[in-house]
């Protein structure tokens, strides 16, 4: 059983990253330091965390905010003005989450 619930605050260790982490997609350097709340947790203390966006390191940073770009880009473009008409302006202008899926051993308290 995980030591971890969902609702934790929690940033992701610095540690070598190993062949194995390569294989299995499990960690990365871009990810150290990275601070969040645990959105789930999965079966073999797997943990996905909601990253804070201030955390991030610039280019991270940056990265996520074309993704965000592009989403509501093609969002506008596939939505019928009728359908606009019905969402308020923070719905227009949403902002995607910046997940990681993180091994729980891998993480601490922030």
């Amino acid at each position: 059983m995980s030591k971890w619930k969902e609702g934790d605050r929690v940033r992701v260790v610095s540690r070598p990253v190993t062949d194995e982490d390569r294989k299995k997609n499990r960690y990365y350097d871009h990810m150290v330091g990275l601070v969040g709340t645990i959105q789930n947790v999965y079966e073999h203390n797997e943990v996905a965390v909601r990253v804070d966006p201030d955390s991030m390191t610039p280019v991270t940073k940056q990265v996520h905010e074309q993704a965000n770009q592009r989403m509501r880009d093609r969002f506008q473009r596939d939505t019928s003005e009728e359908q606009k008409k019905q969402l308020t302006k923070e719905e227009m202008e949403f902002t995607a989450n910046y997940v990681v899926l993180v091994q729980g051993t891998d993480l601490e308290k922030a």
